[in-house]
């Protein structure tokens, strides 16, 4: 038994079929025109998703970029500002060795004080370096405020202690600031742990004693107090009988003599240039003390670097003739040397920082170069199409598209009618 078809079924299945290829080879062609395998979300909708996913991945990664090489910016003139505070304060540190050359008059120390002021107000314009985005460098979180203004004893901070930081990496943010506190002010006195000085009152008793800086024998003996070192001189009692020379050591802080001892204190003689020892604590003092003169043995604390740089210039400025004046004068010079050593020691700890953060933006920089390749590939993975089989497959619609129109054609072009005469 034979089927009948009909005209009409012949021509709709046709025309379907042809439809059918027509959009297939439609389809083939805008996937080689965008490059994309899935034209829209519901040709593969789990590829969609994850291609979404990576996609905003990708561009946190990009930004993440953006931000490292905004911080190695920051950091970058950091670096440079620090360079040359450092330079600064070694240039400060050979003026302040040189000024204690004996032979100096007052007129060369006063041109000292001249170069020394020029000296400040560089550190100064270092402390006040702008970033170039309309702030400052060492304002902490104020950096649109002028982070330092000169002072007669220094210069005043005007900014916070705020670091302010930048995420560079998925779990990792970086500081990319230092303020000016912790760069320019937390710098310890003395050798860190106590300071000496010489009271101004020994340059008019005519002493010439010089305390040195002093070091740490016994860290837990140490007590943190304030103590005071008083000189007696006993004229000599007769021609070819020496003069006497003693020193007590008061507690300021408890205020009892070092050591307790009955009410007097026994007073120490003294030998210039020998150890004084007490407290897990040892100096010396050198040269000829006069009676009453007074030496300090201060903790140690935290001081502007712009104010050890106007110590020195106001020790420079001060009267240094005869042995008096340059006992005073070294006495000044003993301090300053050993504060501009930590501020530079500082500057460098900073700098050490600065230099850690930026080799770590580079690590982090890599990890996110291999991050954004990967990211790349993936997503080329779920939404590229292969183009070489992409044509191969439009080659082959192409020809059965063109076989089925020719075929349609010759189906439809049959008829009884074409063989009654």
């Amino acid at each position: 038994m034979s089927l009948r078809i009909s005209t009409q079924t012949i021509y709709n299945v046709g025309v379907t079929q042809i439809t059918g290829l027509q959009t297939a080879l439609s389809r083939t062609q805008q996937q080689l025109a965008t490059g994309r395998k899935n034209l829209t979300a519901s040709d593969d909708p789990i590829a969609a998703a994850r291609a979404l996913e990576v996609s905003q991945s990708k561009d946190v990664n990009t930004q993440l970029s953006t931000n490292r090489d905004n911080a190695k910016s920051d950091l970058s003139q950091e670096e440079v500002a620090l360079a040359s505070a450092t330079s600064l304060l070694q240039d400060v540190k050979t003026l302040a060795v040189n000024a204690g050359n004996g032979g100096m008059t007052q007129s060369d120390r006063e041109s000292l004080a001249v170069e020394m002021e020029g000296k400040l107000n560089d550190m100064l314009g270092v402390a006040n370096t702008s970033n170039g985005e309309g702030g400052y460098l060492f304002g902490g979180f104020r950096s649109t405020t002028l982070p330092y203004t000169l002072t007669p004893t220094g210069a005043a901070y005007q900014g916070d202690q705020g670091q302010r930081e930048l995420k560079v990496g998925p779990t990792r943010q970086i500081p990319v600031s230092d303020s000016g506190f912790s760069v320019f002010e937390n710098n310890t006195t003395g050798n860190g742990s106590f300071q000496t000085g010489a009271a101004a009152g020994n340059y008019t008793r005519g002493g010439t004693g010089i305390i040195s800086p002093g070091s740490v024998q016994d860290p837990t003996q140490l007590t943190g107090h304030k103590y005071q070192i008083d000189f007696q001189v006993t004229p000599s009692p007769s021609p070819g009988v020496p003069k006497t020379t003693t020193y007590t050591v008061t507690d300021l802080t408890l205020n009892q003599p070092v050591p307790p001892a009955p009410v007097p204190a026994v007073p120490q003689p003294y030998v210039s240039g020998q150890n004084i020892s007490f407290d897990g604590l040892q100096f010396n003092i050198q040269g000829d003390p006069a009676d009453q003169d007074q030496f300090s043995v201060d903790p140690s604390s935290k001081q502007s670097v712009f104010t050890t740089m106007r110590d020195l210039i106001t020790a420079l400025r001060a009267p240094g003739d005869g042995s008096a004046g340059q006992a005073s004068l070294n006495n000044a010079l003993n301090q300053v040397q050993s504060n501009i050593d930590n501020a530079t020691n500082n500057v460098l700890a900073v700098r050490a920082s600065v230099g850690s953060r930026l080799k770590e933006l580079d690590y982090l920089d890599s990890s996110g170069d291999d991050a954004g390749l990967q990211y790349a590939t993936t997503l080329s993975n779920l939404q590229d199409v292969d183009t070489v089989a992409a044509i191969s497959l439009f080659t082959q619609q192409q020809t059965n598209l063109d076989a089925a129109q020719k075929s349609f054609k010759s189906v439809t072009g049959l008829s009884l009618f074409n063989y009654i005469t």
